[in-house]
This record gives C-alpha cells, structure tokens and sequence, in this order.
C-alpha cells in the first residue's frame, strides 16, 4: 500500500510505471496481435455497423464501453461478455472492492465517490493493473472495458499497449438517466444491483417517449435493498457534470480514429439488448443468447 501512495504523490514517476505494467499485462495477454504488423492478424471486426457475422467464441474481442455514469455500460458489457466468453473488467468495480478494504487508498476514495468526482488516472491504473495481472494469470483472452478510459490521458495511455477494436458509446437522455440512477438499489446480502425506477416518459419536443420497467429483486432480497452513498440526486448530476466536462472528449478521440459506434439506448432491456445485439451482428446466435439474458 505504500507503494500506491508514492505512486499516487508522484505522478511523474507512477504514470511511467503504470503504463510499463499496463503494457506487461497487456502484452501477454494479446501478444499475437502486437507481434508486430506484418504478423499481426487482421481484427475480426470492421469498425462499423455492418460487423461480420461470426462464431463468439471466434471473436478475439477488445472493446471499450463508453456513457454516462447510469446509463447502463455494466448491464450490456455483462451481457455481451457472457455471450463472447470474454472478462467483463469494469473500473467501477474495482474501486467499490477498493473501498470495501480497510486501507488508507480506501478512505481516500470513499472521499472522492461521495462528492461526485472522478478518480485520479494514476490510482485507477493500479486498480487495472492489478486486475490485470490477476487476469494474465487465470489465462484470459479478450475483454471488454467498461469505465476506463474516462479521460484523454487514459485513452493515450492505453492506446499506446493495446489496439482496441471499437468502442460502443451507449446514450440516454439526462432526465432518464437520471431517474435511472436515483432508482439503483444493492441487496446488502448478495450484492446483486436492482433498479425500483418505473420510466415513463411522454414524447415531446422531437424527443421520442421512452419506457423502462423497473428490475425488482426477488422476494428474499426485498427487504434487504441498499441505495449506494453516491446515488443521491446532488451527486448523480455533479458527476454527469463532470462526465460531461472531462470524459466527453474520449467520445471524440476514437470518433477522429474511426472506432466510436454510438448506440442510443430505445428504452429498457428487453427493447435495447436485440437491437445492440443486431447492430453487432450477434442476434442470431439464439442458444448463447438464452444463456446471457
């Protein structure tokens, strides 16, 4: 743990080590892929909407989830990880298990979640390092991420180790989301995320009406809900704010690289997952399919 908070006083000195340990994991990971370019295979994807259709289990999948905070990246990358076969890495995740230690790292998070801000880039390239390595070891192959990079520098950073194939840039409109976001709820027990949300928002003004049924617990997990720290509505529309102001510009990074697909959310699960699955020419595999939902 020292070595996180020289890592973190020091960003210098910490971003060069971080990038060097991204790289290592990275590398391993993929290191058909970087060889270099004459032996590199080509990506199974075109970045475009009209995807090949393939096997999942053939698909050498490395995808970013970009969206706002709320807007569903860790339901659809779950998803879709299950249906590829793939590590759903999620840096949101990461810092939550952070915060769940008794460490000095994790009173210093609990600090900036709780006013909304974003986590510095230096501790959040530890945590995925760390995920990383762990990763490396369990011999995984692929992944999507979800939550990283939030900042031009993260983008560059990893851009540097790895070539991602596309990023999906799930949208939604703020007073939905931000509905959404007030309605999360967590089972004390289980863990398991539910949202108690019911969605019904009129069409008006050019904007299409939208409905998102709530996703309610079973009958044992009811009464042991928890609304997280960070869902009040001064926090979800501060860190919106500052989603808007420091991790938009990432939207337009891998735009100027021809990577960005934007997908505009219609409306709950069982509206949005076919036609994601459609535009990624995924909805045809009917028995993996059953097994995600």
């Amino acid at each position: 743990m020292a070595a996180l908070i020289r890592y973190s006083k020091s960003s210098a000195v910490s971003s060069l080590s971080s990038t060097s340990l991204l790289r290592r994991c990275f590398s391993s990971t993929v290191s058909s892929e970087l060889a270099s370019p004459s032996t590199a295979s080509p990506s199974p994807f075109t970045l475009n909407h009209n995807l090949p259709r393939k096997d999942p289990k053939d698909r050498n999948v490395q995808w970013v989830f970009l969206g706002c905070p709320g807007v569903g990246k860790g339901t659809y990358a779950s998803r879709l990880c299950n249906l590829l076969g793939i590590p759903h890495i999620a840096t949101g995740d990461l810092v939550r298990e952070e915060l769940a230690s008794s460490t000095p790292l994790s009173r210093q998070l609990s600090d900036i979640v709780n006013q909304g801000k974003l986590v510095s880039d230096e501790i959040i390239i530890n945590l995925l390092s760390k995920r990383l390595q762990a990763g490396e070891a369990k011999g995984e192959s692929g992944f999507i991420l979800d939550g990283f990079p939030r900042t031009i520098r993260q983008a560059e950073i990893l851009e540097e180790v790895i070539d991602i194939d596309m990023v999906v840039n799930l949208k939604l409109r703020e007073d939905v989301l931000l509905e959404k976001c007030l309605g999360r709820r967590i089972c004390g027990q289980c863990g398991k995320n539910f949202n108690i949300a019911s969605i019904n928002v009129k069409g008006e003004n050019g904007n299409p009406g939208m409905s998102m049924p709530p996703l309610l617990p079973p009958t044992h997990c009811m009464t042991k809900l928890i609304t997280r720290a960070d869902d009040t509505e001064a926090v979800v529309k501060e860190r919106l704010r500052v989603y808007y102001e420091k991790s938009q510009p990432v939207e337009e990074f891998y735009r100027s690289r021809g990577k960005l697909m934007e997908f505009n959310l219609p409306g709950g699960i069982s509206e949005s997952w076919p036609k994601l699955l459609q535009v990624l020419n995924l909805d045809d595999f009917e028995e993996k399919l059953s097994a995600a939902a």
